[in-house]
Formats: C-alpha cells, structure tokens, sequence
C-alpha cells in the first residue's frame, strides 16, 4: 500500500488518471444519495408523524430504504439493475439512455453528475496534488455536488450533509489545512449569522421567509473550511451565479415557483476553495 501511495505522489499521470476513474464512481454513487436521500428522509417522516399523531396504530409495513437496499432497479419495469449496466458513463452511452427490458428513458443527468464529480476531483488534484489538501476537499466537493441537486431538485438541505460538512470543516481545519482553527471557528459562526440576519430582516418588512435555515449551515460550513473572509466573496458569487442562472430559467420556471439558493452557494464555494485567494488578489490590485 505504501508503494502505491508514493508511486502515486511522484507519477502525477498516474494520479489524475485514478483520481477521475474514482470521480467517476463516486459520481454513480452520488446520483443514487440524490435520487433516495430525500425519499428516505420522508419515509422517517411519515413514520415520525404517524407515532406523534396516531400513537396507538402501528406502524404501516413498507420496506425500510437505504442507501444500499433495495438494490437500484428500473422505476417503470422494475427490472433490477445489473452491474454492468451500472459502469459510469459507458453504460449509459452502450443502452443509448434507456432501459435495457423496457425502453424507460434514463436521465442525462446521471452521467452528468459522474463526469462533473469526475472533472471537480481532477480539478482538486490540479490545484492540491497528493497532499491531505487534496483528500479533503475530494470530500468537500463531494458533499458540495450532492448538496446542490438535492437542493435543485427538491428545495432540501439535509442536517446529515450540511452538519457533518461544518464538522468536516472544523476538524480539517485543526490541523491548519486551509485556515486557521480559530479563523475556522469564527468562519463557521459569521456564516451563519449574516444570512440568519438577512433572514430576520426580510420576515420582519415583508411577513415572509426569504430562505431555508439549510442555507445558513451551509454558508456556517462553507465558512468552517475556508474562514471569515472568505465569506464576503462566496455571498458575491453566489449572488451573481445565481442572477445568471435564473435570468436563463426564467422562461421555464413557474410563477411563483420555490427558488433554492444553496446550489448558487455550493458553486461560488467550491470556486472560492479552489481560487478564492487569486480572484481577492486581482479584486484587491495585489
């Protein structure tokens, strides 16, 4: 294993080229979190309720859903899935974006999310090379990617994510990986205030809540990895991401529809993970 961990180090072809098969694993995997998160968090939902409203009833048999069972099948014929209809990308390409028993279409989207992981962990290894730098934020732009289409798709931040990446950010951060660990602290802290702030304010002169408290972990976590003064930055690039996303949705989107803002923070904080200080240095004139 050692041998391999410093063939890796000193044969850099080499690394980008595991780093992106294993992007695009972990982008297959990514997809199925997506796709079962939100439904696993309302299956205990239901459950939760139904304890708290009808005590004496019992609970209604449905197969507990997980990350892992049941296995993946097809939605419409429910055909389970075979492994080698499940390899990232060429699967999809080899059954032309369809079922292979009953023609059900297949999302882009699936292998969408394999090549972006894939791209966004090559891109950790531009930017870090074998280090531990590189290691964590492998796993901030995992938990960045998976974050974003759950919130794309169904207006959800979930506390397992956004907590766990506060925490992540905090103890990567002991060790002086990307700040410091007060910095890290105070970063977390400031985050979630100044969108909590602007929460308050919006529901105090309009009578309406302007955001999800998912967006305020997410800015605390966002500010646990890269510090206080990175946050100003990651609010003016989310802003702007996200004026020009939904200037080009506005035609598709319903009127009155749910707008979610912690993709547009996701992105403007992987952006300011991976060059924040070059874009503060041209901003600045430095």
């Amino acid at each position: 294993m050692s041998d391999l961990i410093l063939f890796l180090s000193t044969t850099p072809s080499a690394l980008y080229l595991v780093i992106a098969l294993l992007g695009l694993c972990v982008g297959s995997f990514l997809n199925v979190v997506i796709y079962r998160t939100p439904r696993m968090m309302q299956q205990e939902w239901q459950q939760e309720c139904q304890l708290l409203l009808h005590p004496e009833q019992p609970i209604i048999d449905q197969e507990k859903l997980s990350l892992s069972r049941p296995a993946s099948a097809c939605p419409k014929c429910h055909t389970p899935i075979r492994w080698y209809q499940n390899i990232p990308v060429i699967s999809w390409l080899f059954l032309k974006g369809k079922c292979a028993n009953c023609d059900n279409p297949i999302g882009i989207r699936y292998p969408l999310v394999e090549v972006l992981t894939c791209i966004c962990s090559v891109m950790m290894v531009w930017k870090f090379g074998a280090t531990w730098q590189m290691l964590a934020g492998l796993v901030f732009t995992w938990i960045l990617i998976t974050l974003t289409f759950i919130d794309f798709d169904t207006q959800l931040l979930p506390d397992r994510f956004t907590f766990s990446l506060v925490g992540l950010g905090l103890a990567v951060n002991s060790y002086y990986l990307f700040t410091t660990p007060t910095l890290a602290i105070w970063g977390s802290l400031i985050g979630f205030l100044c969108l909590w702030v602007v929460y308050i304010l919006f529901k105090l002169v309009t009578g309406k809540e302007g955001m999800g408290y998912g967006d305020f972990k997410l800015l605390a976590a966002l500010g646990a990895w890269l510090g206080p003064m990175m946050l100003p930055l990651i609010i003016l690039l989310s802003s702007v991401v996200g004026a020009v996303v939904g200037i080009i949705l506005l035609k598709v989107r319903k009127e009155n529809q749910a707008f979610a803002f912690g993709p547009y923070l996701a992105i403007a904080g992987w952006i300011a993970f991976l060059c924040g200080d070059a874009i503060m240095k041209v901003y600045l004139g430095g």
